[in-house]
């Protein structure tokens, strides 16, 4: 598996696949072919079924218009055999073509194609599997985290405390905005107005209302293009933030712990990543979602001082009982149903943690073969339900 740099990525909204990775592509490109006299970049699948509304031309027009002409071709009927979100870039001298690159954004900003795999890059973890992982934990006495440190080195630990620092930032910023959201849907921000009310409400109803307005203050900063931490992805960026700040502003959890927690939930998103996808054109909103709400489980189990099993239970519960989940937003926009949904998740991340702290930790279906299943289940779904636009919400709202 790779470094956990390339899950917890920094940038800005509405989505990994459609603007981070896109924008990242058209970077790599212009690089090149910076003589170019014109581009042409035709989108295909997915990343033209729900372009517009996840800004995805409007990422690659700030990298390549200030070079050269672009044209920006849409082919949402046609997918390409590697990803749903493919994209063929080509630079031209008058008619001649100059160069010419296809490239996919699979999922969390990364890219990769028949050449480059995400599995070339640079693999940091020998394990790739929970089962192999929590057995080193036993066998070695160590945790997860620890693990991550085994692995990466210490200089890990200088990167998560960025990647908190900028989760704070984001929530923070979405708590002091109001208005509503870009893109037509008039979607009007909540999370101040859940933040205010959680202060009059009793305990239990007051804890459940912060973490709604933590996701919702995440997930609104990332609808509006703002800078957030792809935790797997941009759409569900507000889960594990919302649960770990819930967590240190009410118990007052050191900032090592934090990060400590940080690096438990990335191996858990890590492990998905590796032997499965957490893009939603390709196993839809189970691989977003669903593995973000595992990794906040598995971070409150953690700071919970939880033990390797119990953790584990509390991921699998988070990634199992999202099973199915498909990625269907309205008019291609990271907000109906995404934003709500990275609250709910929030909350039953919470619910995975507390099940499992009540257990010995102790389960019939590991971690692994939820994985397995959500893969399995992800390209079972029909196209249609895997973030084109053409089915479920997005088709009845349509309507």
């Amino acid at each position: 598996m790779e470094s956990l740099r390339e899950l917890y990525k920094i940038g800005y909204g509405p989505s990994s696949s459609h603007t981070m990775g896109p924008k990242l592509a058209a970077e790599q490109f212009v690089k090149r072919a910076p003589n170019a006299e014109r581009y042409r970049v035709t989108l295909y699948g997915s990343l033209a079924a729900t372009g517009r509304g996840h800004l995805t031309d409007k990422a690659i027009e700030s990298v390549l218009q200030p070079v050269a002409p672009l044209e920006i071709v849409w082919e949402p009927d046609t997918v390409l055999p590697f990803h749903p979100n493919g994209m063929r870039f080509e630079a031209f001298r008058g008619e001649e073509l100059l160069d010419e690159w296809v490239i996919y954004s699979v999922g969390g900003g990364a890219l990769a194609n028949e050449q480059t795999r995400p599995t070339d890059k640079q693999q940091v973890y020998m394990m790739n599997t929970i089962r192999e992982i929590k057995d080193w934990c036993y066998r070695e006495g160590k945790t997860y985290w620890e693990y991550v440190e085994d692995c990466e080195g210490k200089e890990i630990w200088d990167y998560l405390d960025t990647v908190w620092t900028v989760m704070c930032e984001t929530i923070k910023s979405g708590l002091n905005n109001d208005g509503v959201l870009p893109g037509g849907l008039k979607v009007a921000r909540k999370a101040s107005t859940y933040f205010v009310k959680s202060k009059s409400f009793t305990d239990s109803l007051s804890s459940r209302a912060k973490i709604y307005a933590y996701a919702l203050a995440v997930a609104e900063e990332n609808a509006s293009g703002g800078r957030v931490v792809t935790a797997p992805t941009c759409g569900s960026c507000g889960v594990l933030p919302a649960v770990i700040y819930h967590l240190t502003t009410s118990r007052d959890f050191l900032r090592i712990r934090v990060l400590r927690a940080l690096a438990t939930a990335g191996l858990f998103g890590n492990v998905v990543k590796h032997n499965s996808s957490i893009s939603g054109a390709e196993v839809g909103c189970q691989g977003e979602i669903g593995v973000a709400c595992a990794m906040a489980a598995a971070a409150a189990c953690q700071l919970f001082g939880g033990t390797p099993a119990q953790i584990e239970y509390a991921a699998e519960m988070g990634l199992e009982h999202h099973l199915g989940l498909t990625c269907d937003p309205v008019c291609g926009l990271v907000q109906v149903p995404c934003i709500e949904r990275n609250a709910i998740a929030a909350a039953r991340a919470f619910d995975a943690n507390t099940y499992a702290t009540l257990s010995d930790g102790s389960h019939l279906v590991s971690f692994d073969k939820v994985v397995e299943v959500m893969n399995e289940t992800g390209h079972n779904l029909p196209s249609l339900y895997r973030e084109t636009s053409e089915g479920g919400l997005a088709k009845k709202m349509q309507e």
